[in-house]
């Protein structure tokens, strides 16, 4: 650690807490004290200082850990213990791990869980462009103009915006494949609905250079070394920036998500 400090959110992010931004919110609730004293946002933690997080005390974790879960349907992507179906319960992990961004409720597949804040930063920001792959299942046959409209960006309204360009391949009667480089709130589902189709199935099956393989719905693994190292040199030159939620000023809507 810098003699100038590390900033409380990247310190609790190393620390394998939570998110930068999940962070954020803690010290925002008054949830984070640094030697007796609420954080506020912006404060640095030195060296010899003791931070507590609801009361317990905040060590660095030195172990890195990246895990690969098959999220089952109705298991929910975060680490609220009010959340009776949180993953956190779920997946029952032994040392201190959460979510690299969301998954809804109503998907299925790939989901990333660390101890490391600045993964979580530079996998799922929109802007470094790393590739999510999406099997799904529609309720009526899948057309060429359909497939030809989810590629080329769909306008969802809702969203005040635009969905960036995207793969798209048809793999069966009612069934598609995309690769998405953004994750706007339920992004896959709008799209589709847009085009009077509705999603039936929605499962991720990679995110990057790490694919779901064979693994079982509930079922988790950790990654190779030969995947970490991979995904290492991928997101080298990515930013670990925040990411930040982009707000719908018609409707106050929060935006930028990473559930499909």
């Amino acid at each position: 650690m810098e003699n100038s400090g590390v900033r409380i959110n990247k310190f609790l992010s190393e620390a394998g807490i939570c998110s930068r931004r999940e962070a954020d919110r803690k010290i925002e609730n008054g949830e984070v004290t640094i030697n007796d004293r609420v954080a506020v946002a912006g404060d640095k933690v030195l060296p010899e200082d003791v931070v507590y997080v609801n009361g317990r005390p905040v060590s660095k974790e030195e172990e890195m850990i990246l895990l690969v879960l098959n999220k089952p349907v109705g298991i929910v992507c975060t680490a609220e213990k009010r959340e009776k179906n949180n993953v956190i319960d779920f997946l029952k992990y032994p040392k201190r791990v959460y979510p690299v961004g969301r998954l809804d409720k109503d998907s299925e597949g790939l989901l990333l869980m660390t101890n490391n804040g600045e993964i979580v930063n530079k996998i799922m920001r929109a802007g470094n462009m790393h590739e999510k792959e999406y099997i799904v299942t529609v309720n009526k046959p899948v057309s060429d103009s359909f497939v030809r409209g989810l590629t080329g960006g769909v306008p969802l309204v809702e969203l005040n915006t635009t969905t960036r360009k995207c793969k798209v391949e048809k793999i069966g009667n009612r069934k598609v494949r995309i690769v998405l480089t953004q994750g706007l709130n339920r992004q896959i589902r709008r799209m589709c609905e847009y085009f009077g189709y509705r999603v039936e199935k929605l499962e991720r099956v990679r995110i990057m250079n790490i694919k779901l393989g064979d693994l079982k719905p509930g079922e988790y693994r950790e990654v190779t070394e030969e995947e970490y190292n991979k995904l290492m040199k991928l997101i080298k030159s990515s930013s670990n920036e925040t990411v930040k939620p982009v707000e719908n000023t018609n409707k106050k809507r929060n935006i930028y998500r990473t559930g499909k």
